[in-house]
């Protein structure tokens, strides 16, 4: 969409257009002029990739679910594993505007009732987790009923690699794409121009007045009364920032969107914005795959991640971000190489037609995982027994073996004693996608003896980076002396999480980027939060 107004001048202007069209949306429908710019030719940045998952507790749809959280069980859990990592002020925003704000957003036809759907809290052995968790989502949404905006919104990540047609109805972030857009441009007050990328921010008088961009090629400079909100995703696509500040990450191992390289983050540095947590990333683990980046590949059923000494080292079912974490802290730590990680299994992987039956963000793409592709590509290889799999992949024979052997003792015993698997209810969810093992009391771990024996690699990858500019509790972004820089405004993955270092539950990044691109908007137009 083009904007054909001559004279540029806008209320507000929000970069970016994933979780951060919820703050324009909010703009919009108070009566501002709200201008939404993309730096791609298409809508909903790693949003659209996600499963659209959001956490925000204490809200009309985990109550309709019968869930009994709130603010207050929430803000136990979350002051236990944040710690002082964040402010608190921000966390005790994101408690009190979460669930307001989705009562406003279901007050829009477009945008319907979200729904809750059990998924555990990713730490279950912190206070006041849930075992049934605290996430919901958007309704699916015809594809049909966007009708000429339809080709705008980005595809899911499977269909964009793929090149298959995501079928006629969008689920997960897809869906919350496009009943944002729909809600968005229904206002009469919202434009949206993809292919514009931000420059630099203009400032007049120590406050950010608008931004100058280039659209299609041409540069503009594009005025803002109230504010700018950068929402435009971190700098996972950034080979030479992540070089930077994440030296064991990899910008090509990323699940970002392609557009995201940090242009924002290094907008709002230039006029003098604090950061923080700039070494930080939602972490995960991706499969690596032929010809493509890795695939995000939270869903190992069975075998165990040994390190190149050929040691098993961690609960290879943690939750993604916890078990992307684990990888770098041991890496850091150790001598020996943790990334990429051999994953070792047997025939049995295979011989279970689900555990290789689709990616696990949903819409699918069945059969994806080719062996032969991937055995002719280096990133697996098959041997008849362990010691000619450990030649292969370049471990120790011994070690492996050791690792496997001592696996296999926890599996006849139904105890994980070194790293605790299947204890979790994180862990339990893969029975109901892959089925149970039945080798001993545990469903969650399975003998390894099966010949042929396979090891594939996994690598650390990401859904984003995480650190970014300091903000105050209305979203407002902060000098380094902790000052408020008037008319400039951040959230999502361009802003410094309210999460700290950790991921408290499925959609936490999405739910905390609703949250604050809301809150920027509040504070723009003068309303109160």
């Amino acid at each position: 969409m083009q904007n054909n107004e001559s004279d540029d001048i806008y209320d507000v202007i929000v970069v970016g257009s994933g979780a951060g069209l919820v703050g324009a949306l909010a703009a919009a429908s108070r009566g501002l002029k709200t201008l939404v710019i993309e730096k791609t030719e298409f809508v909903g940045g790693t949003t659209a990739y996600s499963g659209s998952g959001l956490w925000l507790p204490g809200n009309a749809a985990e109550r309709r679910g019968g869930v009994d959280s709130g603010p207050d069980k929430a803000r136990a859990y979350l002051d236990d594993i944040v710690g002082d990592d964040a402010p608190s002020a921000l966390r005790e925003a994101f408690l009190r505007i979460g669930a307001p704000m989705i009562d406003e957003l279901e007050s829009f036809p477009q945008l319907g009732q979200f729904f809750w759907q059990g998924v555990p809290d990713y730490f279950e052995k912190a206070t006041n987790a849930l075992p049934a968790g605290r996430t919901i989502f958007p309704q699916p949404l015809e594809r049909a009923a966007l009708g000429d905006l339809e080709p705008l919104v980005r595809r899911p990540q499977w269909a964009e690699r793929s090149g298959e047609y995501p079928g006629d109805e969008m689920t997960g972030g897809q869906a919350l794409i496009g009943r944002l857009l729909l809600a968005f441009t229904a206002t009469g007050n919202g434009t949206v121009r993809t292919n514009t990328g931000l420059d630099r921010l203009v400032v007049e008088d120590g406050r950010v007045v608008g931004v100058e961009a280039t659209s299609n090629g041409e540069p503009v400079t594009l005025s803002a009364r109230r504010g700018v909100l950068l929402a435009a995703g971190g700098f996972e696509r950034n080979a030479e920032l992540r070089k930077k500040y994440q030296p064991e990450a990899r910008a090509d191992w990323s699940q970002g969107a392609p557009g995201n390289t940090g242009d924002a983050l290094v907008a709002g540095m230039d006029i003098g914005a604090a950061t923080d947590l700039l070494e930080e990333a939602w972490f995960s683990p991706g499969l690596m795959v032929p010809n493509d980046r890795p695939v995000f590949y939270p869903s190992v059923w069975s075998g165990i991640w040994v390190n190149d000494g050929g040691e098993r080292f961690m609960n290879e079912r943690l939750p993604y971000d916890r078990s992307g974490h684990e990888i770098l802290r041991h890496h850091k730590a150790s001598d020996v190489s943790h990334i990429p990680v051999h994953w070792v299994f047997d025939q049995r992987q295979f011989d279970n037609e689900r555990a290789f039956a689709s990616p696990p963000v949903a819409p699918q793409s069945p059969g994806w995982f080719h062996a032969d592709e991937f055995l002719e590509a280096g990133l697996l290889h098959r041997a008849d027994t362990l010691e000619e799999l450990a030649e292969l992949i370049g471990v120790p024979a011994d070690a492996l073996v050791a690792s496997v052997d001592q696996f296999n003792d926890y599996v006849r015993s139904g105890k994980d004693e070194a790293f605790g698997r299947g204890d979790a209810p994180w862990d339990r969810i893969i029975t109901h996608m892959c089925g149970s093992h039945e080798d001993g009391p545990n469903p969650c771990i399975g003998l390894i003896d099966r010949a042929p024996f396979y090891a594939a690699k996994i690598a650390l990858s990401d859904l984003g980076t995480k650190g970014g500019l300091k903000t105050d509790d209305h979203s407002r972004v902060l000098h380094e002396d902790g000052s408020v820089i008037a008319g400039l405004y951040a959230s999502g993955n361009t802003m410094a999480p309210m999460t700290g270092r950790i991921y408290p539950g499925a959609g936490g990044p999405v739910g905390s980027s609703m949250v604050f691109s809301y809150l920027a908007a509040l504070d723009m137009a003068g309303a109160d939060a």
